[in-house]
């Protein structure tokens, strides 16, 4: 089955079921997922913003559920050099996308 054959109900579903995992796994360092799957939750809530016509922190904040700084301020660590390589390269593989 192809993703755009998936009824919208049940892809919104997944899609909301995601965004609480992520909301969870406060111990999920965006720099991590960026270096794994070259994406991250400001990528999300900027897809949601730009799917759902708002703005950049209004998207943020509904996939954070809270406003970014404050996510940012409590959860967010500094990133290594070597986080960042791999973020780097994981963006380069996104080419095209």
């Amino acid at each position: 089955m192809m993703i755009d054959q998936i009824d919208d109900r049940a892809a919104a579903a997944a899609f909301r079921r995601l965004v609480r995992l992520m909301q969870h796994r406060t111990d999920a360092q965006n720099i991590d997922l960026m270096g794994l799957a070259g994406f991250c939750r400001n990528c999300l809530g900027d897809w949601v913003a730009e799917a759902a016509g708002i703005d950049k922190a209004a998207g943020r904040e509904a996939v954070y559920g809270m406003p970014y700084a404050d996510w940012k301020a409590a959860h967010q660590a500094d990133a290594t050099p070597e986080q960042m390589a791999r973020m780097e390269e994981s963006l380069k593989r996104n080419a095209g996308h």
